[in-house]
């Protein structure tokens, strides 16, 4: 009788021992898969986001010298700027950090944004003396206004705030992929808890992100 009830616990211990191996490796698969899963889909987020904005400037440049207080040579001209701009993110620069056992996703990193200038300059109503013509420091300086004056347009645009937008709407991605498993997604140690949350982390954080 002994032998019965000592094989029959046995057994139990044998049955129980191996139901929990068993378990414990399919949760350990199954949380591979997911983790796996929400790495393939964190590259698939990673492409180059860019923004488009077309702007325009006139200006006239104009430059005299003078000789003994008395002679007076002038160059000067009209530029006329079409300027292409973009704004872009690299999200294939963006670090994220995954955490198997606590089920969470960490943003560890967001790429500053880049601000590309491509403007198209014209002259014309061009006009020099012979003392004084138009040089190589001349354009330089014409560019470097060109620069100034488009900064300033991109400024008080939206451009950089529709850039943003566009950032914050990739994000989100990630935000629903991983609430749609069952894990949670954390930007700078904060918990992200709904989809407006990260829009606000990424505004209060600005300044590090928007130049």
């Amino acid at each position: 009788m002994k032998r019965v009830i000592f094989g029959f616990v046995s057994g139990l211990v044998l049955f129980v021992g191996l139901f929990y191996y068993l378990h414990q490796k399919k949760e350990t698969s199954q949380l591979n898969e997911l983790s796996s899963l929400i790495q393939f889909q964190l590259e698939n987020v990673g492409k180059l986001i860019v923004t488009e904005a077309a702007f325009s400037e006139v200006f006239s440049y104009e430059d005299s010298k003078d000789y003994f207080r008395m002679l007076s040579f002038k160059k000067k001209t009209l530029v006329i700027v079409n300027a292409k701009v973009t704004v872009s993110f690299d999200l294939s620069q963006l670090e994220t950090f995954i955490d198997k056992d606590k089920k969470e996703v960490h943003l560890t990193y967001i790429p500053n944004e880049e601000i590309n200038i491509y403007p198209e300059i014209y002259y014309y109503d061009v006009s020099q003396d012979y003392f004084n013509q138009f040089e190589a420091k001349d354009f330089n300086k014409i560019k470097k206004r060109v620069d100034q004056l488009i900064e300033g347009k991109i400024r008080q645009s939206q451009i950089k705030e529709n850039a943003k937008n566009r950032l914050i709407s990739e994000l989100q991605k990630i935000y629903f992929l991983t609430n749609s498993m069952g894990w949670s997604l954390h930007y700078n140690a904060q918990e992200v808890d709904s989809e407006d949350s990260l829009e606000d982390f990424i505004w209060q954080d600005a300044k590090k992100i928007m130049n």
